[in-house]
């Protein structure tokens, strides 16, 4: 099997076709909706609120909704449609959940959107949830996660999930791998791509993301959606107050299966972390999307699917030794 993660990969540019790189369209049809890039804020306490939530609706980007606050989530729905923005919430899939399902038909309170969010997603109890939400919500587009193999994929895609979310412990403030000794960490990217390759459906790609080319690089190899934490966390409207340390402003990051988040020293497989302050999150979001119309320009293409059709080189941990 061939491994290799982010910083392995370079990819090879074809002929340019474009005269600008602003020509290039970097929108995405995910779901019922297109958006302006192929980026979503992880899920996280740390990385989106409600404030958030209504700034990407308006303007076009993705979100889901994190769960850790659940009694909020129904009236979050509520407020999300009064505004005449689309809903995207997170659930798990313990037996509260399934009476939350029944509280949203019974109010009619139908998100756009729906993540079943657990570290280890293939499992009998994610496919019992993904059976009841499609039987009580049918029009909400289900995405299943988080994923790790081609097995899988095609079981969880056949259970009636719209989309799946693909990556077990790469994302910086994971520790799986070390905890258990299992997961993506390391080689997320070769996962994605043997995932991509049994997948009918779309992917999203999660964690692992440390620059922005990172983004091409899981369009290349089949992903639909880029969910990113630490680099979208740490901004001016993200969760949670400004730490300052010999000068440099900070703000706390920590992983969903962290102590933080847990609340206890149970079955921790996450830290709690600082990333530098990174001033507004529209800059940086504007950033990401020319990055990935120059992308798309070397890719000697016009649109985000251009990208899939590129060569590439395995350089083995090229940026990390300094070439």
């Amino acid at each position: 099997m061939e491994v290799f993660d982010y910083e392995d990969i370079q990819l090879i540019p074809n002929k340019c076709i474009i005269k600008s790189r602003r020509d290039a369209d970097t929108s995405i049809k995910f779901g019922p909706r297109t958006f302006k890039i192929p980026v979503v804020p992880a899920n996280m306490e740390t990385v989106i609120n409600d404030d958030l939530a209504i700034w990407l609706a308006e303007n076009d980007y993705f979100y889901i909704m994190h769960r850790f606050q659940p009694e909020k989530r129904e009236g979050f729905i509520e407020m999300m449609h009064a505004k005449g923005l689309y809903a995207s919430i997170s659930v798990g899939i313990k037996d509260d959940e399934y009476k939350f399902i029944d509280d949203l038909v019974a109010h009619d309170h139908k998100p756009e959107y729906i993540t079943i969010d657990v570290a280890h997603g293939h499992s009998d109890f994610v496919i019992q949830m993904i059976h009841y939400i499609k039987e009580k919500l049918p029009d909400s587009f289900l995405i299943a996660g988080n994923l790790g193999t081609p097995e899988a994929v095609r079981e969880i895609e056949n259970a009636g999930a719209d989309a799946t979310k693909i990556g077990i412990g790469p994302g910086k403030a994971c520790i799986t791998k070390l905890k258990t000794g299992f997961g993506t960490g390391g080689w997320q990217l070769a996962a994605l791509r043997l995932c991509s390759k049994a997948a009918r459906k779309p992917l999203i790609a999660d964690g692992g993301i440390r620059f922005n080319g990172d983004i091409a690089k899981s369009v290349r190899f089949g992903a639909s959606m880029v969910m990113i934490g630490s680099l979208l966390a740490g901004h001016e409207e993200s969760p949670g107050s400004v730490i300052s340390i010999d000068g440099k402003k900070y703000k706390q990051y920590w992983g969903s299966a962290s102590e933080k988040q847990k609340g206890a020293y149970r079955n921790v497989e996450g830290r709690q972390m600082l990333v530098p302050y990174r001033g507004k999150l529209s800059d940086t979001l504007f950033e990401m999307q020319q990055d990935l119309q120059s992308s798309i320009s070397y890719a000697g293409g016009k649109e985000l699917k251009d990208i899939r059709t590129v060569d590439y080189v395995i350089v083995k941990n090229s940026i990390l030794n300094g070439d």
